[in-house]
């Protein structure tokens, strides 16, 4: 007998670095989301599209959860809460190799506002000793009456189709919500910016990484070549000169790194132009902190802005 379709919205949450972006990239096959060992890189919500024969699952990897101090992640947290609205599931990831922390009982947190079936991820299974898991998962129980426990590892990939096969059970019947070749919504514009944000987080050290944010300012499409202009902002004049590097070593290393991988994922010629900009405390301007959600810059777009 033939499965019926089913397709649905699955929210996956966890705090700063339990490895939620390299989950979705896996299940979706490229990477949707950048992932660094640093915490905190994820900053917008970003949907990665999984077609199956029998179903459509659309993950939103969301920003990890913390307590916010700043504009950038008070915005980061509204991201959050708007991934909630109108979703089938939620998918909490923790990191099994830590235990449960205070950052994962925020999470259990924002997980209890959600009506609907609650799934808990173990994930880096890889690192820890197997007896370990099952007093673990006890412990998580007693925070939330969870739908289903599935010890994953993202990384190797040990536990992900299983995962996936379970969302997809308790997904309702229903059409594809997008067309059966697309994997994100998000435009190739955004996915530049992020490459080049997730080699400068790869290539500095110390205060550097979280203190930058990047503007794709020109995107140009020809028929053998992309054309990116974009500006990286710091907050210091110090963390400036550590982006650049001595002769403009470290900055055009990390602009190779950042074309390179672009002309794979998109399969076109890219002319890459970056150029470093010091704005003071941007993480607490509201105006710039905005200009880095893509939606409002596709709808500042829209409106001729």
């Amino acid at each position: 007998m033939k499965r019926s379709f089913r397709s649905g919205f699955v929210a996956v949450l966890g705090r700063p670095n339990a490895g939620k972006s390299t989950f979705v990239n896996r299940l979706v096959g490229q990477k949707v989301a950048i992932v660094t060992s640093r915490p905190q890189t994820t900053r917008n919500r970003v949907l990665g599209i999984i077609n199956r024969s029998h179903a459509q699952v659309v993950l939103i990897d969301t920003p990890g959860i913390h307590r916010a101090s700043t504009v950038l992640g008070r915005q980061m947290m509204a991201e959050v809460t708007q991934a909630l609205e109108g979703i089938d599931l939620v998918a909490v990831m923790i990191d099994a190799s830590s235990g449960v922390t205070p950052g994962d009982r925020l999470t259990f947190e924002h997980a209890r506002q959600f009506r609907g079936p609650v799934f808990l991820l173990l994930n880096k299974i890889d690192r820890i000793a197997k007896p370990a898991l099952l007093p673990l998962m006890e412990t998580c129980s007693k925070e939330l009456s969870f739908t289903e426990m599935i010890p994953v590892s993202a990384l190797t990939g040990d536990g992900v189709e299983l995962a996936l096969e379970r969302f997809i059970a308790h997904l309702p019947e229903g059409e594809p919500y997008f067309p059966k070749d697309q994997i994100t919504d998000q435009p190739e514009r955004f996915l530049a910016g992020e490459i080049i944000r997730e080699k400068v987080m790869t290539n500095t050290k110390q205060e550097v990484p979280h203190a930058v944010a990047v503007r794709v300012e020109a995107f140009e499409e020809g028929e053998k070549l992309i054309r990116i202009r974009a500006t990286i902002s710091v907050e210091r004049e110090g963390q400036k000169g550590i982006l650049i590097g001595r002769g403009g070593e470290r900055l055009k290393a990390i602009g190779t790194a950042a074309r390179q991988e672009l002309e794979e994922i998109l399969s076109v010629k890219i002319f890459l132009e970056l150029r470093v900009k010091v704005e003071r405390d941007w993480r607490q301007d509201e105006r710039i902190v905005q200009q880095l959600d893509w939606r409002r810059q596709l709808e500042r777009l829209g409106a001729g802005e």
